[in-house]
């Protein structure tokens, strides 16, 4: 007689191309922003390709670290990998919750570091004196540089990316307070302001 009792392992351990799919569909759909959206499904698709490349035991720890260095191979940027390798831990964690994969396996995919970033970004950004100048020269009586004016104004004053600015309707915003030239705007997506935007 046996003393301890067998636990049963009902949790899958290879990953199939429908459980792939099944799990990415849920990671995409708890993400709220489309620019994350686009990201993350761009990351997992390219995992999940070289994941079915070539038959594998598991989706396991191993597995991840041989991505990540499939990833260096290439030589891409630190910052793309590390972006990659937060996408597949999300679809790991995804897959636990969804007894497709052992939680102590997603645990340990949850443990793979990514690679360190040496060094620091480079590039010229703007300061808050820059930003207003360019403000400023973008005044114009035209309804195109008014245009410009505001949709810059949006960019450097609210960091939104380019596509949730061009996404954003004229029915979402809403002005909750004007103060001489200096007006505040809210809208669905968050709240906005001051800006110094031109009135008339």
């Amino acid at each position: 007689m046996c003393k301890y009792g067998a636990k049963a392992n009902y949790r899958r351990v290879v990953m199939r191309l429908p459980d792939l799919d099944h799990c990415k569909s849920v990671v995409l759909n708890s993400l709220s922003s489309l620019g994350s959206r686009r990201v993350y499904e761009y990351a997992i698709e390219q995992f999940i390709g070289w994941y079915c490349s070539e038959p594998r035991l598991a989706f396991n720890r191993i597995v991840v670290v041989r991505y990540r260095s499939h990833l260096e191979s290439r030589g891409l940027a630190a910052n793309t990998i590390n972006q990659r390798l937060a996408a597949v831990r999300r679809l790991a964690h995804e897959a636990a919750d969804s007894g497709l994969l052992s939680p102590e396996l997603a645990v340990g995919i949850g443990r793979v570091k990514g690679v360190k970033q040496l060094g620091f970004r480079c590039g010229n950004w703007l300061t808050a004196d820059e930003c207003s100048k360019i403000l400023t020269q973008t005044n114009g009586d035209t309804l195109r540089a008014k245009r410009h004016h505001a949709m810059l104004a949006m960019l450097m004053g609210c960091g939104l990316r380019r596509s949730e600015m061009v996404a954003l309707e004229l029915v979402e915003f809403k002005c909750v307070r004007a103060t001489g030239q200096s007006w505040t705007w809210s809208a669905r997506v968050a709240t906005f302001g001051p800006f110094p935007f031109r009135a008339g």
